[in-house]
């Protein structure tokens, strides 16, 4: 990096694979932290080479060794940018992934941001089934944190694409997972109007999906808890990704769950009030005449 008479500029290039060297020989020692540096350093004399190899993401992965996760997260976004303004989106989306993943235990709410950033990239890019990749990711976060609003939003940007698609049949699933966030979120309205607008999708109507989801909303709101933890307890919701499949076996009917009337209870009342008595008539003189 020394410049003298006969070196009027700085040799960018060679100073870059020397850091390089020396982040490789500082992680193999465990040094860490140096590593760090060298890898920032390295990073300094590309750009000032005016070079697009940035090792701001080898960096943030020398922070996460040191357990330094939200400081590593910051270094891999400034690497996606760059990548970005270098014209390669593909891995400035993976590197957000990647960053997703780092931070998804300790900050979901991150996490979802990253992935939401990642698939907006590859959407751009017209890489859909990558950008369903980290959509689906982001709503299953966003349903494990109980930010059912923003779940059902994406989810609903989930289905949209796979329509796009013509994936029908992960559409009839993404409807179900709909169905559950809104009833969760006390919204039988919106859980209906996700399943009325879905007869749109082709083969919907007809589908053991469409058939489970009708009798779940008859028991929701029937207030029949049985007919709903039946429903919840099928194999089409249990065998679903683990976060909705929690949301089916943990849906409560408001107002206590109450069960179905009986059959004879349901004829009684068609039959009106003199039925019920000639019917409770009849069973106080089962045994008017004694036991024998």
């Amino acid at each position: 990096l020394k410049t003298g008479f006969l070196k009027w500029k700085p040799d960018y290039d060679s100073a870059a694979t020397e850091y390089g060297k020396a982040a490789v020989a500082f992680k193999n020692a465990k040094q860490f932290d140096q590593a760090r540096e060298a890898c920032l350093r390295e990073a300094e004399a590309h750009e000032n080479n005016k070079a697009y190899l940035f090792t701001y993401e080898q960096a943030g992965m020398m922070l996460k060794e040191m357990q330094r996760l939200p400081e590593a997260v910051q270094l891999i976004e400034k690497a996606s940018m760059m990548y970005l303004e270098n014209g390669t989106p593909d891995t400035a989306a993976i590197a957000l992934e990647r960053a997703g993943k780092l931070i998804e235990n300790v900050s979901p709410e991150k996490a979802v941001q990253l992935y939401q950033q990642a698939a907006s990239v590859f959407e751009n890019e017209e890489r859909l089934r990558q950008a369903l990749e980290m959509i689906g990711k982001a709503s299953r976060l966003l349903v494990r944190g109980r930010r059912l609003d923003e779940a059902a939003l994406s989810l609903q940007k989930e289905k949209s694409i796979y329509k796009e698609i013509e994936n029908y049949p992960t559409c009839y699933k993404k409807t179900i997972a709909q169905v559950l966030v809104h009833l969760h979120r006390n919204d039988y309205v919106a859980a209906e109007r996700c399943v009325r607008e879905s007869y749109s999708i082709p083969g919907f109507n007809g589908s053991e999906d469409c058939a489970a989801l009708e009798q779940l909303l008859e028991g929701y709101d029937q207030q029949d808890q049985d007919q709903v933890s039946e429903v919840c307890n099928s194999p089409l919701f249990k065998y679903m990704d683990n976060d909705y499949a929690k949301l089916g076996l943990t849906l409560v009917v408001p107002g206590g769950g109450i069960k179905k009337k009986s059959p004879n209870a349901a004829q009684d009342k068609a039959r009106g009030p003199a039925a019920v008595g000639s019917h409770a008539d009849e069973e106080e003189d089962e045994y008017s005449g004694g036991l024998c």
